[in-house]
């Protein structure tokens, strides 16, 4: 290869480009920063900040949303996915050979005059919760 000739108009440029090819072979050949550690380190920071940010949160979030599905009954006021809010009115726990299927069990709603069934999994949030009827006094 040629040697590089000095530019007449720009002689900093010469410079440069040597100080960039002379970084670049120091840290193939292992010099200065050939080591993978610190890389390494803050590759697994960032997994880890990922982790505790954004995963972890989220399914805790899910857990509680599934546990609030489960804990659905009749009377409660919830909202689907394709947005219909309605009542509960009745819960069929469907069993498969003795296994519940969980959230593909059934739940009828009633939306003004209309009742609707749709798997509990469908329902994405509840927004009432039914209280017991007080106890007449005698």
């Amino acid at each position: 290869m040629a040697p590089a000739l000095p530019h007449p108009h720009r002689p900093g440029l010469r410079m440069i480009s040597q100080g960039f090819s002379a970084a670049l072979l120091a840290l193939q050949f292992g010099g200065a920063g050939g080591s993978m550690a610190p890389f390494l380190l803050q590759i697994v920071a960032i997994f880890g900040i990922f982790y505790f940010l954004i995963i972890r949160p989220q399914q805790a979030q899910k857990k509680k949303h599934e546990e609030a599905l489960r804990n659905i009954k009749r009377g409660d006021r919830i909202v689907t996915f394709g947005g219909i809010i309605g009542e509960v009115v009745h819960v069929k726990d469907s069993t498969e050979e003795g296994k519940s299927r969980g959230l593909e069990d059934e739940v009828t709603i009633k939306s003004a005059e209309s009742r609707l069934i749709v798997e509990r999994g469908r329902i994405a949030r509840i927004i009432g919760v039914s209280t017991p009827a007080p106890a007449a006094k005698a």
